[in-house]
């Protein structure tokens, strides 16, 4: 697959370059699996001096041999005598920076913490040395979230404070999915970018996954995934269990539960036997796995509260295959994908939902997007968005088939809201024909 979109991220990695000719630059970059930051920071610096190095888990002294020679066939710079530990060698590079400007680029930083933690203090002393004489650009990236914010975002670590910028890596966009799903089937229908959609998130590998070995259909992409050697089977615990370490049975049965339906703490915590709270709050903030949503318009102390994963393909992997494991297990993935056959229209109805709120929150003038339900379940809104600058608000319902579609009873569940009587509201039906 060709390189699509990412212009305000090269933008991004552009500045730090520009820096870097003054003073040593250090970019933090980070991404869950599969997104994309290595194809993005290599399209950077296509057409300039850099190093690339990765990270394997293997002994520091093996790791040192593989990046002197890396840096004698990528910069010309030979380093005379055999390193053993990585300081020594980071010196050397920050040293040739400071005559021969480049780009150096570490790929999943954070397994150093494998390798030898007290690499990362040695790190912070030679950059505090050097960084005012060092023209070096500096771009670290990791997809392991915890262990990337507690390298640099925790107060007590010896990188903190030592990055000059950072940058998160999102997956596509709705109108990038599009354009890619074009360019591979320029009949595409509806169905078909929905099940994309719902397939990969938006993440760039997972796309070319399914459309590099022509599954440009709906019927096609759900028969990919479901083959017998299919890398979309196993790629959830591949995740994520590094993620959790030993944990990870707990983890992976609360996200079990949240992806088929139970997203309240109180249901979680009946099935589970436990107080879940303080996982939830793992899997929001030191995870970034799971969004914590509230109605519009509810006071901040509101407990009413629904638990989301925010990841479409972890989503669709905790509610139908990680269930499942035991008929992929034994080779039946015929009957897994009878599964997913059996629950597709219901399920994607749901997904069909965040892909309009995930469009209008990404294209439209807004500053709030979200919906609404009360604590009875009975008066429940698909998608408010509201504009604080215009004073005004989108109310709109969202079904598969649009002839289920009543905007009648649309507007007299929005009366029943307070706070959207301040706006100038636009009431929309929206289905699979609106994609």
């Amino acid at each position: 697959m060709k390189f699509y979109n990412r212009q305000t991220e090269l933008a991004d990695l552009e500045r730090g370059r520009i820096l870097s000719e003054s003073v040593a630059s250090f970019t933090v970059l980070t991404g869950r699996r599969r997104i994309g930051k290595t194809m993005l920071v290599l399209e950077s610096v296509k057409d300039q001096k850099y190093l690339y190095l990765f990270v394997s888990r293997k002994g520091e002294s093996l790791l040192c041999a593989q990046f002197q020679e890396a840096a004698q066939a990528a910069l010309g710079l030979r380093i005379y005598g055999e390193l053993t530990e990585f300081a020594p060698f980071f010196e050397e590079l920050l040293r040739f920076a400071e005559t021969t400007p480049y780009t150096l680029i570490i790929d999943e930083f954070q397994d150093f913490e494998r390798v030898n933690p007290s690499i990362f203090g040695e790190i912070q002393r030679l950059w505090d040395q050097y960084r005012d004489r060092s023209k070096i650009n500096l771009i670290v990236s990791g997809s392991v979230y915890s262990l990337m914010m507690k390298i640099f975002e925790h107060g007590k670590e010896p990188l903190f404070g030592r990055k000059t910028a950072g940058l998160s890596l999102r997956p596509f966009t709705a109108a990038v999915i599009k354009e890619i799903l074009s360019d591979y089937n320029p009949r595409y229908t509806p169905e078909d970018l929905l099940c994309l959609y719902m397939l990969s998130g938006g993440i760039p590998k997972y796309i070319s996954l399914l459309l590099d070995r022509g599954a440009v259909t709906a019927k096609k992409m759900i028969n990919q995934v479901t083959l017998p050697d299919s890398p979309f089977l196993g790629e959830g615990r591949e995740l994520l269990v590094a993620e959790f370490g030993k944990e990870y049975g707990i983890y992976f049965s609360i996200l079990q539960l949240i992806a088929a339906g139970k997203n309240s703490q109180s249901e979680i915590d009946s099935v589970i036997g436990k107080n879940t709270g303080s996982y939830l709050a793992n899997l929001e903030k030191d995870y970034a796995l799971i969004t914590k949503n509230k109605p519009v318009f509810s006071k901040p102390e509101s407990r009413n509260t629904k638990y989301k994963i925010g990841d479409q393909y972890l989503r669709f992997w905790f509610r139908f295959i990680y269930p499942h494991e035991s008929l992929v297990e034994t080779g039946r993935t015929d009957l897994l994908r009878e599964f997913v056959i059996k629950g597709y229209e219901q399920y994607s109805g749901s997904v069909l939902e965040d892909y309009f709120r995930d469009r209008i929150a990404r294209e439209d003038r807004v500053t709030t997007v979200g919906n609404y339900w009360d604590r009875k379940g009975e008066n429940e809104i698909d998608i408010i968005a509201l504009n604080d600058l215009d004073g005004t608000a989108l109310v709109a319902e969202v079904k598969r088939n649009p002839r289920k579609l009543n905007l009648t009873q649309l507007e007299l569940k929005a009366e029943k809201i307070h706070g959207l009587g301040n706006y100038k509201i636009e009431f929309r039906g929206l289905s699979l024909a609106d994609m």
